[in-house]
């Protein structure tokens, strides 16, 4: 997964194995737990994005100045100056 879109793709992918009514209770329960695993990661994946995007705002409402308290987007002073 590179993207967001990618990352919605693998989510309904999921759900619709969940939906199969081929399934037998093993695979539900083993389709369950993967599920579970897919949207952890995927929590994370978009908690980042909102992180990213919180410090794109900071940048656009208040410019360079808040460049020293991104580190990822501009440079962090060295704390041993």
């Amino acid at each position: 997964m590179s993207n967001l879109s990618e990352l919605n793709a693998h989510l309904f992918d999921a759900l619709k194995r969940l939906g199969s009514p081929d399934l037998s209770p093993e695979q539900i329960d083993a389709e369950v737990k993967r599920s579970n695993a897919i949207v952890g990661i995927a929590d994370q994946i978009t908690e980042n994005a909102k992180v990213s995007i919180t410090a794109a705002k900071l940048f656009a409402e208040h410019g360079a100045l808040v460049l020293p308290h991104l580190p990822q987007i501009g440079k962090a002073k060295d704390a041993d100056k």
